[in-house]
């Protein structure tokens, strides 16, 4: 019956819910292509002139239509400036969807995280496609494409997988993918292109890393002799990857300590490819101060990885990849047979499941981020009743207070700062266009992050000062609610993240709420905000102890609201009664330290767990927090904090739902 439930739920949801909750405004800052003249507003670029010089390209290599994704040749979330190709072209500055260009049309495929965004970003030479996968796109495309035509792509900035997909759905159809190495944006973007980054790469200190460089290599040649198909070398193609495995780091990257290079590493000898100019002396010897030797590093320059790899596959070799962060451009100079493919590298595995020392850095700079962010919360009750906060001004206080933190490296990310309707974009990014004053009568979202030498964080907290709605209470607790189900939920080891990510929805099914994006993703120690493969989407590996997530449900409401709680947590084994098949069961551990927003709670709608829960997490946060904040002569601060956590009231609390055991069941199911 819980099964049937939630699938009868989740119709309910597709078709739609009207009744009970609110109307917003139209929006008057997106684009409306529709009006006589079509209406654009100033957030969008005009790419008029810049998609005619774009066909003009393709007609000199015979193409029909031209594929942009959003990647670099590493395919992570996060580009440099100088590879944002799509970005450049269209306006659209979100980190996810495909560009598609015909003679006639053109095109962005994205998910619903950013369709409004790219409303306000794009001008009216581009249709809005609300899908992301290949299948739409080449049906879009061969709308336009005559059959013989062909169908170009960078095979440097596609993904072995996207290449696949996309070649299949072309295959019969008369249509051909054609592989162009010389980029045709980059034709076009000319010298307005961004230089390539010149910034200092570095070693980080044996305190903040969790083993030496020659101790990594030393494991991932292990794993290379364990594995049944005895590789000779491992490829690493993302950026973290020759990060970690030689704790450097560099600023290719805006908010993640990268710099552009791949490394082969064999049985007897290590190539690391980068621009070799950036090297200092010091890291040169402390690369190769044991040559020679099966541990001293040839550096070799970027673009001769090519080169090099073909060289190497001559002999009686065999090269371990991680397909998922692999080009096709580096893939298809390794003949099959002598190729060792699998989702994700060694390295990518190793890396993350923390050990005991990278979880204690880990936790060690989320107490001295909590501090900046307890400052940020608590400067906003006091300043915003004086109507003198923007979302920007905010943005820039938080980082500011970061910044005097010790080991503070740089922000995550681009501080998400969103007051009002601005909250209903999950990953709005405030402008001097559309930056907004913060209002005691609006509900406000900011989603912050910090690079420090010990770690890398993530926090969202949504707060109001003034009196909210019902249905923003409603809404905000439920979220809430979803954190602490997930949170405290106990499961079995190697479960996948995509099997319980429901949890989070549960008390939002129940009245008909839902959101649109993922409810969490790994973070690194020092490296990305968004680190694969451990999360709770699809994809993801299964879950161990030592993996750190964000769990962050949330609630947008197009024109009114939006809602997000985001806490980062590490996977710990969990004390229970008994031990199936003689192994440890687990669950998540909170390392954020800071409180929700009290204002926002309707203890009504939570059950004694739920209270419980928030009551040992804040026992928790006074325990750790009050004495740093003391040592940091926080005094205003302390006592904010010391108002926020005090124990919600228990005596509103329900009795489990329906819904909880339906969502249990629908679980139980799933792990099965």
């Amino acid at each position: 019956m819980g099964l049937l439930w939630m699938v009868g739920l989740w119709t309910f949801l597709q078709c739609g819910y009207t009744s009970a909750i609110p109307k917003g405004p139209r929006d008057s800052t997106m684009r409306d292509c529709s009006a006589n003249p079509p209406y654009i507003p100033p957030t969008a670029k005009v790419s008029t002139e810049d998609l005619s010089k774009l066909r003009q390209e393709m007609r000199n290599h015979n193409l029909s239509a031209y594929i942009i994704p959003p990647t670099d040749p590493h395919l992570g979330e996060y580009t440099a400036n100088q590879e944002k190709r799509r970005q450049w072209l269209t306006g659209f500055t979100g980190s996810s969807g495909t560009a598609a260009v015909t003679l006639t049309r053109a095109a962005v495929f994205t998910d619903s995280r950013y369709w409004t965004q790219a409303e306000r970003q794009m001008d009216c030479n581009w249709e809005l496609q609300k899908s992301v996968s290949a299948p739409p796109i080449v049906s879009w495309i061969l709308e336009e494409v005559p059959d013989g035509g062909l169908v170009g792509f960078d095979p440097f900035i596609l993904s072995i997988s996207e290449w696949a997909s996309y070649n299949d759905a072309f295959e019969g159809s008369g249509r051909t993918l054609q592989s162009i190495t010389t980029n045709l944006v980059d034709v076009v973007w000319g010298n307005q292109r961004p230089p390539l980054p010149e910034s200092e790469i570095y070693s980080v200190p044996d305190d903040f890393v969790g083993g030496t460089w020659q101790e990594k290599v030393t494991n991932i040649r292990d794993q290379m002799e364990k594995h049944n198909q005895k590789p000779t070398a491992v490829l690493l193609s993302t950026l973290e990857e020759t990060a970690w495995l030689f704790n450097l780091r560099g600023q290719d990257i805006p908010n993640n300590p990268y710099f552009y290079s791949y490394t082969l590493l064999a049985k007897d000898s290590i190539r690391l490819f980068m621009n070799v100019s950036r090297i200092t002396d010091t890291i040169r010897n402390y690369l190769s101060n044991n040559c020679p030797g099966s541990t001293c590093v040839e550096i070799l320059e970027y673009d001769k990885v090519r080169d090099a790899l073909t060289d190497y596959v001559k002999g009686d070799v065999k090269v371990w990849i991680g397909s998922e962060y692999t080009n096709y451009g580096v893939y298809e100079m390794i003949p099959k047979s002598k190729l060792l493919s699998e989702s994700f590298s060694p390295v990518l595995m190793t890396k993350a499941v923390k050990n005991e020392k990278e979880r204690r850095l880990m936790k060690d700079c989320h107490i001295r981020d909590a501090v900046a962010v307890i400052e940020y919360l608590a400067w906003l009750e006091k300043t915003v009743p004086t109507n003198t906060v923007t979302e920007l001004s905010g943005a820039s206080f938080v980082d500011g207070r970061r910044e005097k933190q010790q080991y503070y490296k740089g922000p995550s990310f681009t501080t998400i700062s969103a007051g009002g309707l601005n909250a209903a974009l999950p990953h709005y990014r405030s402008t001097n266009e559309t930056n907004r004053p913060l209002s005691v009568n609006e509900i406000y979202l900011v989603d912050s992050g910090g690079q420090y030498f010990d770690g890398t964080t993530d926090i969202t907290r949504t707060v109001h000062w003034g009196t909210p709605t019902a249905f923003e209470k409603e809404a905000y607790t439920r979220v809430l609610i979803g954190n602490i189900e997930l949170s405290q939920l106990v499961f079995p080891p190697r479960a996948l993240g995509i099997n319980i990510e429901s949890i989070a929805r549960r008390a939002l099914w129940e009245a008909g709420l839902n959101f649109g994006h993922g409810t969490g993703h790994g973070i690194g120690v020092f490296f990305s905000v968004h680190e694969w493969p451990v999360g709770l989407r699809a994809g993801n590996i299964a879950f161990t102890k030592g993996m750190f997530t964000s769990i962050e449900p949330g609630y947008y409401h197009e024109g009114l609201f939006g809602i997000r709680i985001e806490d980062i947590a590490v996977v710990v084994e969990a004390d229970t009664k008994h031990m199936f098949g003689g192994e440890k069961y687990l669950t998540f551990e909170k390392v954020t330290l800071v409180p929700y927003d009290r204002n926002l709670i309707d203890t009504s709608l939570m059950t004694d767990v739920h209270l419980k829960h928030v009551d040992q997490h804040y026992k928790k946060i006074r325990e750790v927090m009050l004495p740093e904040l003391q040592r940091q002569g926080r005094q205003e601060e302390y006592k904010w904090l010391e108002r926020n956590t005090e124990p919600l009231s228990p005596g509103t609390a329900v009795t489990v739902s329906l819904g909880v055991l339906s969502a249990s069941l629908l679980v139980s199911l799933f792990l099965q």
